[in-house]
């Protein structure tokens, strides 16, 4: 038991002490606001993208492609966000709807799902999440789009939706490094080599800023908030992972699916939901209040998954 303690701790206390940093460099003024922003930025725009790209493009797809995990995750997400949809009709107030199933449905994969699969498991899950990204990211962009559009009462444009997607820096990176996987692209070493030196910065400086959005005062006495909160923590990745674990998926699979179903709400929730409309204050109150929380739950989740011998 002590062992399988050692292990979690291991691997979520350097993502949560970053995280922790960013909330005190912020709190003494060494992050700004306008750095969290500009940092989130060239993470989104740049580095994220550039992370994507290397490992993707240097992976041999068809020998590494995790099928099982793949159909099996698109299937269950699919799944809860229409679940989700259906759940938020009994909340009173429409603009607090679509907050609540994008805060509850969409994780904040690429940075701390990644970070955390990362610690976990190597570089081997680093193929593995990559991958997972590369075909969950767009659906579920779409979904968070199409789900604000319905719930703000808007009829949600093609054209607004295509352009969200065929803009999206990761969706662009990720198209072009499974392009280049797939063909016999030779991608310049000098390219390579300057793509790791960015995405070295990536998870870092994405973590430092997640810390530095927490906002404590942020929290309210809400159930739609705790709901919210409790389902993305804890409920969706706790049902996924055993659903995952009995279709027959084991070691660093299993171990990529919990860590991604069990980050926190994704901060490009927020200015999402600021965008399309919606709640946005009950918004970033779930990107904290889940942010925090995951970091008990992932400790937990994975020490209880290496107790059992699931991963």
């Amino acid at each position: 038991m002590f062992e399988s303690l050692s292990y979690a701790l291991d691997v979520t206390l350097p993502i949560s002490l970053i995280i922790g940093l960013g909330v005190l460099l912020k709190r003494i003024s060494w992050i700004t606001d306008e750095f969290a922003k500009a940092g989130s930025d060239l993470v989104f725009n740049l580095t994220l993208p550039c992370l994507l790209f290397v490992n993707i493009a240097t992976t041999n797809l068809t020998d590494h492609f995790p099928a099982l995990l793949i159909v099996f995750a698109g299937s269950a997400m699919t799944a809860v966000f229409l679940i989700f949809h259906l759940l938020a009709f009994g909340i009173a107030n429409k603009l607090a709807r679509g907050a609540f199933v994008q805060g509850a449905c969409r994780g904040n994969m690429a940075i701390i799902g990644l970070a955390l699969s990362v610690n976990a498991f190597g570089d081997l899950a680093l193929a593995i999440a990559s991958m997972y990204l590369a075909v969950l990211v767009v659906p579920l962009n779409i979904f968070s789009i199409l789900t604000l559009y319905y719930h703000q009462e808007k009829t949600p444009s093609v054209r607004d939706v295509a352009h969200s997607v065929l803009t999206n820096p990761l969706a662009i990176a990720i198209s072009l490094a499974i392009l280049v996987a797939l063909l016999p692209i030779q991608v310049p070493r000098l390219m390579l080599d300057t793509g790791h030196y960015l995405a070295s910065m990536t998870l870092p400086l994405a973590l430092l800023c997640v810390g530095a959005i927490i906002r404590l005062q942020e929290f309210r006495s809400s159930s739609v908030l705790y709901w919210a909160i409790s389902s993305k923590v804890v409920f969706i990745p706790v049902v996924a992972t055993a659903l995952g674990f009995y279709v027959g998926l084991r070691g660093e699979e299993l171990g990529v699916l919990f860590m991604m179903t069990a980050a926190p709400t994704a901060a490009a929730a927020y200015p999402m939901v600021r965008s399309i409309g919606g709640d946005y204050h009950l918004t970033a109150a779930i990107i904290a209040g889940s942010t925090l929380m995951s970091i008990f739950s992932s400790t937990l989740g994975l020490f209880l998954l290496r107790e059992m011998q699931w991963v």
